[in-house]
């Protein structure tokens, strides 16, 4: 079987945003095949029939930026879907309350995508804007097997200065 990638992005950003293209792209270029869905603005149901229309099995890496990142552990906790390997960037879980992030993303039984997946890698910065540095870790040490630390890398975002992200190859 083809290996399959699929980018989930976070809330403010798209399809088009940050590093996803040029992943794409550097995936691409090994014949793989990769998807990146444009997800609604709306709330973890909408962002669910998104994911229902993808062919995710056991032969699929999910990266997910942000937001992306539990609301993948949610979509495939609740549909007990097994991937081969996730990657979470700047990943959370229960950190805002607010009209800034719909809280219907949050899950609290994070720790089970573990049974789902054998593979999990988190990368988060010391200095992310938006989300505390132990919010961040808090996610990771729940659900990772490897954390790397991005030094002074924010959101790890185009604002960042992330239209590229390097290292993220090394773990696909």
């Amino acid at each position: 079987m083809d290996e399959k990638y699929i980018i989930i992005h976070g809330k403010s950003s798209s399809k088009d945003g940050n590093w996803f293209p040029w992943l794409k792209k550097e995936l691409e270029k090994k014949n793989k095949k990769v998807s990146i869905p444009k997800m609604p603005k709306k709330d973890y149901d909408n962002w669910s029939k998104v994911m229902d229309k993808l062919d995710i099995d056991d032969n699929t890496t999910v990266i997910a930026h942000s937001i992306g990142s539990i609301f993948v552990c949610k979509y495939l906790i609740k549909n007990n879907i097994k991937v081969k390997k996730l990657i979470f960037v700047s990943g959370f879980n229960n950190y805002f309350d607010s009209d800034i992030v719909d809280t219907s993303m949050y899950i609290d039984n994070a720790t089970d995508i573990c049974k789902l997946c054998n593979d999990i890698i988190c990368f988060y910065s010391n200095d992310d804007p938006y989300i505390k540095e132990e919010a961040l870790e808090a996610f990771a040490n729940d659900v990772a097997n490897i954390q790397i630390i991005v030094k002074d890398g924010g959101h790890i975002d185009s604002d960042s200065g992330y239209d590229e992200f390097d290292e993220i190859l090394n773990y696909l």
